[in-house]
């Protein structure tokens, strides 16, 4: 009985992208037993409008242990730094957003390009959406350093190499369709660039997510039961000045002072904070 307390504990205290991770691990067993083509992303568009849920669903699918254990290590790995500095909320915007557009680019190159990329295929596996959220970090903190075995490397190194790895493979599997994998490094492609977009634009104070965060937030709350209760009497909260409560001028004050932090580390990376600034952004962070 602990046994299962334990485990109920530990999935509970689950960060965002440790959850998703575990969805992902759920799909991959059920895949072991069942058919699950109705999840995948097909090139052909008009295969595409008869489920088009697949946009999202793809990226949860994985029939190859390699590609889903080194899809969910990356995934750990670049959560446990993302969401030191992020919302979750953010996480699950560009994750998202990131399968979409490795999709919308894979389904566009095969539309568009039939002859060069071959036959209909189906895309499956999260790697468009892992990869928006590396180049995500790569190209809002480009000089934050990360331990390379034994050197630093910068981040935009990392995101360099990555990108040109993905490009090379998209013309490697044009040129070899038996062996190579273009579809897949066309998704990685479209997913890397979600990531570069959306965090040069935050830089400039732009959260391109937001319009999918509150659809989402809509769609979540379809499925909640209401809460109507009994009428009550409002009384004025002499503590409010202006509107807002001391708490909301303390989160403001919070909020600005995590911009200040990360335009730092966007532009002298994470050493140069002080260990103050540090031991704040970690608390923010939680």
């Amino acid at each position: 009985m602990s046994l299962t307390n334990d485990i109920k504990f530990k999935l509970a205290n689950l960060n965002v992208l440790e959850k998703l991770i575990a969805v992902n691990l759920v799909v991959y067993i059920l895949g072991l037993f069942l058919n699950l083509n109705w999840f995948e992303l097909p090139s052909n568009l008009s295969n595409f409008i008869t489920k088009p849920w697949a946009i999202i669903t793809y990226a949860f699918v994985h029939y190859d242990f390699l590609h889903i254990l080194f899809n969910m290590l990356w995934l750990y790995v670049i959560g446990r730094m993302f969401l030191n500095l992020f919302s979750a909320k953010m996480a699950l915007n560009i994750y998202f957003l990131g399968a979409m557009s490795g999709g919308l680019l894979f389904m566009l190159c095969y539309t568009l390009f039939p002859s060069i990329f071959g036959a209909n295929s189906n895309l499956v596996g999260a790697s468009a959406a892992v990869r928006a959220l590396l180049i995500f970090l790569c190209a809002y903190m480009p000089n934050q350093e990360v331990r390379f075995f034994m050197f630093n490397i910068k981040l935009w190194y990392i995101g360099l190499a990555i990108v040109v790895l993905d490009a090379f493979g998209v013309f490697a599997g044009i040129s070899n369709p038996a062996t190579g994998n273009a579809g897949g490094n066309l998704a990685h492609l479209g997913g890397a660039l979600l990531g570069y977009f959306y965090a040069k634009q935050l830089l400039k104070g732009d959260d391109i997510g937001k319009g999918f965060e509150r659809f989402m937030d809509l769609f979540a709350n379809m499925f909640k039961p209401s809460k109507k209760g009994p009428l009550k009497t409002v009384h004025k909260n002499k503590s409010k000045v202006g509107g807002y409560t001391k708490a909301d001028f303390n989160e403001f004050n919070n909020q600005k002072k995590i911009d200040v932090i990360l335009d730092k580390i966007s532009k002298s990376g994470y050493d140069s904070l002080t260990a103050e600034e540090k031991e704040f952004l970690f608390r923010a962070g939680k």
